[in-house]
């Protein structure tokens, strides 16, 4: 595994670049997860300000021995109340600085217009200042585009997280029966997890079954599991901070005719698309390849969200694939595949992988069993 301090003045190098890009002399980091993954840099307040030629981060008094031992080499900055963040970009004076566009509310960037240099919100909106340049500007995403292609050490940590995922899956396997609760599968879904090395869960974990199963985010209940109904199981995990995601479908006891049915439709239409998947390819097509096939054996209708997004420090991260994307897929991108048909109070079926874009396909991180399995 490529050692992440060697990849963190990497980062901060592109991300540099890609203000450049956009014409900025500067550029204020709020996300917490960007400033993460610029710094690898974990607090409840902590801000990025790159320059051209330098880069500070700013912090409070609980983190700033934490700030000092940053591995992407920011000079740390410590605030208070009486030197805030707006005090030390004021010192420092970029005269053209972006704001993350995604993350940060109104009322914040009101107050970043009117602290720094006297700049009106009115001013900035109408894009003139003093000598006709506006001091801030909301920019795109450019810490986000950038996380969309993962390094070798994102990648192997994305491995690990969702090996610890199949190992979950064949864990519980062996506890399910008639008569578990969805709760008792949820909770040792995440204990096994957490023994296993992981961080905690990627997000709520999703375990529904019969009727229930309909519903893609349903929450699991003290409902038990009854003979002829299906369990879908959604869960992920946290390892060094990077996210798995896989989900798997299992019937108790019996199915009838249509539940195999949809089951085998949903499978053909995830692994057709696991196999279409490839660098290049635009993210919407990949969505339309696993929704035709759902059309075409009637269940369209059935089908009503995305075929999958991005996963990394994020459970939900760009790249989208959906009827909408705009993106192309690129190597290094990671990407899930999980298309499903559900028909309200009946009953469910969705099957997931995490996968990795390559040149010429790309690489399936989750190997546990696709199959119906029938317990």
């Amino acid at each position: 595994m490529e050692r992440l301090v060697s990849l963190l003045p990497k980062r901060v190098f592109a991300a540099r670049a890609g203000m450049e890009k956009a014409g900025l002399d500067a550029m204020l980091i709020t996300d917490p997860v960007n400033v993460t993954w610029l710094t690898d840099f974990k607090s409840t307040n902590a801000t990025v300000l790159l320059t051209k030629n330098e880069g500070f981060l700013l912090t409070d008094f609980r983190y700033i021995e934490a700030a000092e031992k940053n591995k992407a080499g920011l000079t740390p900055i410590l605030t208070d109340r009486s030197f805030t963040v707006f005090d030390f970009i004021n010192k420092v004076k970029p005269k053209n600085i972006g704001v993350e566009e995604e993350y940060i509310t109104f009322s914040f960037f009101k107050e970043i217009c009117e602290k720094l240099n006297n700049v009106s919100l009115e001013s900035v909106l109408a894009g003139s200042s003093a000598d006709d340049r506006p001091y801030i500007r909301p920019v795109g995403n450019i810490i986000k585009d950038l996380r969309m292609v993962k390094d070798e050490y994102e990648k192997d940590c994305l491995r690990k997280a969702e090996a610890i995922g199949d190992e979950a899956f064949t864990h519980i396997l062996s506890l399910l029966k008639p008569g578990i609760s969805e709760l008792e599968v949820a909770m040792e879904l995440e204990f096994f997890m957490r023994r296993a090395g992981a961080e905690g869960t990627s997000f709520d974990t999703i375990a529904v079954s019969g009727v229930k199963s309909s519903m893609p985010h349903g929450e699991p209940s003290d409902k038990r599991i009854a003979d002829g109904e299906f369990l879908t199981m959604d869960y992920g995990c946290k390892y060094r901070g990077y996210c798995s995601d896989m989900t798997r479908t299992v019937a108790f006891g019996m199915v009838s005719d249509e539940m195999n049915k949809v089951y085998e439709i949903v499978k053909e239409a995830q692994q057709t698309t696991v196999d279409a998947v490839c660098a290049g390819k635009p993210a919407k097509e990949i969505d339309r390849i696993a929704r035709d096939i759902i059309k075409y054996y009637g269940y369209g209708e059935c089908f009503g969200h995305g075929l999958g997004h991005g996963v990394g420090l994020e459970i939900h991260e760009a790249p989208t694939e959906n009827p909408a994307s705009v993106e192309v897929l690129a190597a290094d991108m990671a990407v899930t595949v999980e298309p499903g048909i559900y028909l309200p109070g009946r009953f469910g079926v969705r099957i997931e992988d995490l996968v990795l874009v390559t040149d010429t396909g790309c690489e399936v991180l989750s190997s546990s069993n696709k199959e119906l399995i029938i317990i």
